[in-house]
């Protein structure tokens, strides 16, 4: 559907101009000549890449199988006594990446299954696919659209298990630090955007996004909440020079949890104010700030029923990042402090969120990489509701080893903490320690030529 949407845009869109460089993949790509403006960071809505520049390639279409097994020593949480338990899984996967002189686009799709040792009611029909599309309309003119989809029993359930966590610059985007055990969900989000560059050192742009997060079954996850947000901004950005992006964004979001009290709803507007140095073309430095107002609306207090008054707030929105990209190496880190959406707990939150990401090709068949973060979420509801305030902290560390041409080996460990009081399939046992081992069947084959 999505995917539809935003062909049929980018098709009606069409119209000539200056120029505007197709920011295709998951970082910002170095303009093809100096009058190419970037897309920087703060919004342009893109994760910092996790493979080096020796892996970077397009044209290419990928298939193959992989082989999974984990070990979870707090499967399912919510209990005094943790439950630990094995899970296997099986993930054919097929990829396609194809680039032409105007678009760029990935298509990937994944489904598979997923069986437990011990708590087998929860084997579960994993679904993982995405599309990530950048199509140039025009030489100054530049739409591009993103949908992610995974049904699943964890969220650790993808086939690249080991991967670094994504690392983004942006000032928006999903809270995806409440990480609940082994349990039924639904998780989509996408975000489509474009970019016109009038002048040549000049460009404005805007971008839609969403995200829902929905429990099948809520008995599984008791403290959890489903939960949706929709957002919108504009921006203007200015190159002083080929180094230095200076400018400014406004940004609108919706941010909606469905407890069985009623909906619980906040709307913020920010004013953010940008600059970007990249002092190579693969090395970037990032800082955002501005005003943020958050107006939240919550449900009736039970037992009587009784609703409060809206509640509303200014606060301080900032962040920065850094991104550099070698030929043998990759290292993203970055913090940001805004209102966002609770990712599962009761309403908005007041997020810290720092994370940092690292990988490191050690020869050409063996790489490793170390991925984490810390998240600090402080609920804007009324503690009559029971506030959710707490935090996560988690990291995990990989190695791949690449044997012949198609057959890969993966091996990880994640710790995870997660200290959140109020949340009851998270308290008693907050601590989770998950090992994993992958084995993945691999072919590749090059398009066009």
């Amino acid at each position: 559907m999505l995917t539809r949407a935003c062909l049929s845009l980018a098709l009606l869109m069409a119209t000539p101009g200056w120029c505007q460089v197709d920011t295709s993949g998951t970082a910002p790509a170095s303009p093809t000549n100096d009058t190419e403006m970037l897309t920087p960071p703060p919004v342009s809505g893109q994760a910092y890449p996790s493979a080096p520049t020796s892996e970077s390639r397009s044209n290419y279409l990928n298939y193959g199988l992989t082989f999974n097994t984990a070990y979870s020593d707090n499967a399912l949480g919510g209990s005094a006594n943790p439950v630990s338990d094995v899970s296997y899984s099986i993930w054919p996967t097929i990829a396609l990446d194809e680039t032409t002189s105007t678009l760029h686009s990935v298509l990937t799709y994944s489904p598979g299954f997923t069986f437990y040792q011990r708590t087998g009611a929860r084997n579960e029909a994993d679904q993982n696919a995405s599309v990530d599309l950048h199509y140039r309309l025009s030489p100054h003119l530049t739409f591009s659209a993103r949908d992610g989809f995974q049904k699943s029993s964890s969220v650790f359930n993808q086939p690249d298990l080991g991967s670094a966590g994504a690392v983004s610059g942006g000032a928006q985007g999903p809270n995806l630090s409440v990480i609940a055990p082994i349990a039924d969900r639904l998780n989509n989000s996408g975000n489509m955007g474009i970019t016109y560059q009038f002048a040549p050192n000049e460009m404005v742009g805007a971008s839609g996004t969403f995200t829902n997060l929905h429990y099948p079954n809520p008995a599984e996850v008791p403290g959890l909440f489903d939960s949706a947000s929709q957002g919108g901004s504009f921006f203007y950005s200015l190159r002083a020079s080929k180094q230095h992006y200076f400018g400014v964004t406004y940004q609108y979001q919706r941010l909606v949890s469905y407890p069985s009290e009623g909906l619980n709803e906040t709307q913020t507007h920010a004013v953010l104010f940008y600059y970007t140095l990249y002092a190579t073309s693969s090395f970037s430095i990032s800082f955002f700030g501005g005003p943020q107002h958050a107006d939240t609306v919550q449900p009736p207090v039970p037992p009587l029923q009784i609703q409060l008054p809206p509640a509303r707030a200014w606060t301080p929105s900032a962040g920065a990042s850094l991104s550099w990209q070698g030929r043998r190496n990759t290292l993203a880190v970055s913090y940001s402090h805004v209102i966002s959406g609770g990712g599962g707990l009761f309403g908005a939150v007041h997020m810290d969120s720092a994370s940092a990401s690292i990988r490191q090709q050690v020869t050409r068949s063996l790489s490793g990489s170390v991925a984490g973060g810390y998240v600090q979420n402080d609920a804007l509801s009324s503690a009559l509701f029971g506030g959710n305030n707490g935090h996560t902290v988690q990291g995990t560390a990989s190695l791949q080893k690449q044997f012949g041409e198609h057959i890969s080996l993966q091996l990880g460990y994640t710790r995870l903490h997660q200290n959140y009081s109020n949340v009851a399939v998270l308290s008693l046992n907050p601590d989770t320690n998950r090992e994993f081992v992958s084995v993945s069947y691999q072919f590749s084959r090059p398009l066009g030529r």
